[in-house]
């Protein structure tokens, strides 16, 4: 005899989970309860707000490949959780969000903080359910884990009736989820290596999630033997190594306009792993839809996003890992045809990631040259959404899997949590979150997380004043009627250091470097902001410029 909050917990065990993030609510405390006799198993991170707990789950995922777990009360927890739910969706990574629930035979009244959850999340969810029999708890676990995991990866989300859990049933124990990965078929292969034997201009592509170190690894020895540029989807710049001669740059916002020509007039454009969304695609129309320009040959884990939204010349449903696998296998192709271009696009990337001068008084651009030559190739990079995340995206070159989180959803409020769960996770590694200054409010209170576990993230928060994006848009439709974007902050240093923490103000391009060193030097977590003109807008580009 167990209670459903100790078969819930039974099955997170089971199943390899180390780290459940949560804000505590009367809705589960069965659950709580059953934590307790396996923290030795399970560290249980507290967090301020169900919004940061979600998205520190979701980079839990992204930095482990299982899923992530969050625990959330009923109502206003599951609200508030909902943000990273959506991310975790709309960047196809695992997690599981458990929900309280009111009791049974309270449903389907509006009682206290009731809420209907397959409604709530059903387009921001792989599957939702509501466990009704305790001994049902193994099963609907089992399926949780394997829907999470299977095809494109993304968040499940389960509710539990506190009655349910605190009452005991007899049940089978809970066993672990193995799950099944479509293979390679070597017709596929074949398909694949005849017309790639025909391009004159191929472009690989490659990102989306469930990305492996493994997948990096064949990916390199497959591009190097073909001599393939590699370009990556929006904000998974980390798949392939940004300094590796074939590199030629992210596909996104703020892309090297040389780049996106060639994705334009890539023969063929070979996708592996991404879904192809809105920003990786130019807002659909550097690739087009149905039928796009350029022949495509996509790889993807599940068959539901081949040919949803572009019908390819070669679609392919297969594990990334085992089809790059595949790819590297194969005897070398002749690349003559497009050996030198391979080489200009890695040239071109290099020119235009290297930072032009501003003569204002902070120059991002040389702020992010300092960053990436201070930090090990094994540094975590997160951030969230704002104008400032063009200067980390276009500078900064990533060197390993595993080293950038940040929304593909484009949900600001992310890179605070997502490094508190980094450090977390690797408490050997250097972490930095970026931030713009309104961006950082949004989940600034995790400061208190960080400082309960001692997680020693640097934070560095651009403060220009105002919301940049709107602020940016609003002088291009709306001039001479700046609305709702000015925006009043606090004194971040101080704020760090009343939680614990160092805090450093840096108002000069030359003052940077001292500072960085400092934080990075310290026995605890660290705030660099950096006051920025409001003038510069995005790299090379100016306010009132848009304005005219």
């Amino acid at each position: 005899m167990r209670t459903g909050g100790q078969m819930v917990v039974e099955a997170l065990v089971a199943n390899g989970i180390d780290r459940v993030f949560c804000v505590p609510g009367e809705s589960y405390l069965a659950v709580l309860d059953a934590l307790y006799d396996v923290s030795n198993q399970i560290q249980v991170t507290v967090c301020r707000q169900e919004g940061g707990a979600a998205n520190m789950a979701e980079a839990y995922g992204k930095l482990t490949g299982k899923p992530g777990v969050v625990l959330v009360t009923r109502g206003p927890g599951a609200t508030n959780a909902s943000i990273g739910v959506h991310t975790g969706f709309q960047d196809s990574t695992p997690m599981i969000v458990l929900v309280g629930q009111v009791a049974r035979d309270q449903a389907d009244r509006e009682a206290f903080q009731e809420i209907d959850y397959r409604r709530m999340f059903g387009q921001m969810a792989k599957w939702v359910a509501e466990i009704e029999d305790a001994s049902r708890v193994p099963e609907y676990m089992s399926r949780a884990f394997q829907t999470a995991l299977a095809g494109r990866p993304g968040p499940v989300v389960l509710a539990l009736p506190e009655d349910m859990l605190s009452g005991s049933v007899e049940a089978p124990d809970t066993r672990p989820v193995t799950i099944a990965r479509p293979g390679v078929a070597q017709a596929d292969i074949e398909k694949f290596r005849a017309r790639l034997a025909k391009g004159k201009r191929p472009l690989l592509m490659v990102g989306g999630g469930g990305w492996t170190p493994a997948a990096t690894k064949a990916l390199t020895r497959f591009a190097e033997a073909n001599d393939l540029p590699v370009s990556c989807a929006f904000r998974r710049q980390d798949c392939f190594d940004n300094l590796h001669p074939l590199y030629a740059g992210h596909v996104g916002i703020g892309a090297d306009p040389k780049l996106l020509e060639r994705v334009k007039t890539a023969d063929p454009l070979i996708v592996i792993g991404p879904r192809l969304g809105e920003m990786t695609t130019g807002g659909y129309e550097l690739i087009k839809p149905p039928h796009p320009a350029q022949p495509l040959i996509h790889v993807h884990p599940s068959g539901e996003e081949l040919n949803r939204v572009y019908a390819a010349e070669l679609p392919i449903q297969a594990d990334v890992t085992q089809f790059l696998e595949a790819c590297a296998d194969m005897p070398p192709l002749d690349s003559s045809a497009w050996a030198k271009d391979a080489k200009a696009a890695h040239a071109d990337y290099m020119a235009f990631t290297t930072p032009m001068k501003s003569s204002s008084a902070v120059d991002m651009g040389a702020i992010m040259s300092t960053i990436r030559e201070s930090l090990p190739e094994n540094a975590i990079i997160t951030n969230g959404a704002g104008n400032y995340a063009i200067w980390v995206h276009r500078y900064f070159r990533y060197r390993q899997p595993g080293t950038q989180l940040a929304p593909t959803s484009g949900a600001m409020g992310y890179g605070v949590p997502a490094a508190v769960a980094a450090k977390l996770q690797h408490p050997d590694r250097v972490v930095v979150a970026f931030a713009g200054d309104g961006c950082f409010q949004m989940n600034c209170q995790e400061l208190g997380t960080a400082m309960q576990y001692g997680a020693k993230v640097l934070f560095i928060v651009v403060n220009n004043s105002m919301y940049g994006t709107i602020r940016m848009h609003q002088e291009r439709r709306y001039p001479d009627r700046i609305s709702g974007t000015d925006i009043i902050n606090p004194d971040f240093p101080a704020l760090c250091e009343s939680y614990g923490g160092k805090g450093f103000l840096v108002t000069r391009t030359e003052d940077f470097k001292g500072a960085l060193d400092a934080a990075l030097k310290g026995d605890r977590m660290a705030l660099i902001e950096i006051r920025v003109d409001p003038e510069d807008i995005a790299p090379g580009r100016r306010l009132s410029e848009l304005h005219a």
